[in-house]
């Protein structure tokens, strides 16, 4: 079956370009994974009308649900290659190689994966009481002793912004790399207490009740909340490579302010994958302007005018 817009990703930016696309009656399939960002955040706290947070399971869930009322197709399958071909796109899956999805558009959703060290105990915390995001969760540190997680000039400058709240800030440089000498200065007048040594372990309780690491020396540094910064983040933009879709420098897509399309006709990008904020709400925004876009090429197309 050929479809009108296949949506690689079924994340947060995803999901709501599915909702807007079924409620134009048009034929949908999302591709999902299940993997990204938003399968990680155990309680966003930023979002309007959830006062008391949410998480990035019960998002999707909730997303997927209401995209399925409208008749959009999933697919629990990653795409691997992309090409274009007939009226639209070819797409190919990594289950079944000579099985592919043709689509007359194509929406780009498939976001970006935090590079995060197999630490033993980090995963249940992630989200939860250790966060990747000042923007999103800056806030949780407020008046608590916290531990920057990371590596180099990125955990430092993390450690700086977040010691403005925290009561008490330190930085575990976990891979040792290089620290500028200038940042280490700036640290030390901000009060940030600076350790280069591996993590052996996170100390947290089965509820991800985050309560700091034990060092590979074996010295426990007690904490109240965690943020993770390594660096060197996956942006998942290889099918837009494939595509001859721009990437910066960063490997994040570039996109028509106005339509989120890409240099690519009918290919557009929305989410974290593309010049993004990093934030659920604004990956709804794009999502659902992605999606009205989409839908007026489309109609376009239908009308002789070629979109």
């Amino acid at each position: 079956m050929d479809y009108d817009c296949v949506i690689v990703g079924g994340g947060i930016a995803g999901l709501q370009a599915a909702i807007q696309l079924g409620r134009y009656e048009r034929r949908v399939l999302v591709a999902d994974a299940g993997r990204g960002r938003s399968t990680r955040c155990r309680c966003y706290r930023n979002l309007l009308g959830w006062p008391d947070g949410v998480s990035g399971e019960t998002l999707r869930g909730l997303g997927r649900q209401h995209a399925e009322r409208f008749g959009v197709t999933f697919v629990a399958e990653e795409i691997v290659a992309a090409s274009a071909g007939g009226c639209g796109f070819l797409l190919r899956g990594s289950r079944d190689e000579a099985r592919l999805y043709e689509a007359r558009t194509l929406l780009l959703a498939t976001g970006l994966i935090d590079r995060t060290p197999p630490i033993p105990g980090l995963e249940p915390c992630l989200g939860l009481t250790v966060y990747v995001c000042p923007d999103c969760d800056g806030y949780e540190v407020k008046g608590r002793r916290t531990i920057v997680l990371g590596a180099g000039t990125v955990g430092a400058e993390m450690a700086l912004l977040l010691s403005a709240k925290a009561s008490e800030t330190v930085y575990v440089n976990h891979e040792m790399t290089e620290l500028p000498p200038q940042l280490a200065r700036r640290m030390d007048a901000a009060g940030i207490r600076y350790a280069a040594e591996a993590i052996e372990s996170v100390d947290a309780d089965e509820s991800g009740q985050f309560a700091g690491v034990v060092l590979r020396t074996g010295e426990k540094v007690a904490g109240e909340r965690g943020f993770v910064a390594f660096g060197g983040n996956r942006v998942r933009s290889e099918l837009a490579q494939q595509l001859g879709v721009e990437r910066l420098e960063n490997r994040h897509i570039p996109t028509d302010p106005r339509t989120k399309m890409t240099n690519v006709r009918h290919v557009w990008a929305a989410g974290d994958v593309a010049v993004h904020a990093e934030q659920v709400a604004i990956a709804m925004g794009e999502g659902a302007q992605a999606a009205i876009w989409i839908h007026k090429a489309l109609t376009a197309m239908e009308q002789g005018a070629g979109g």
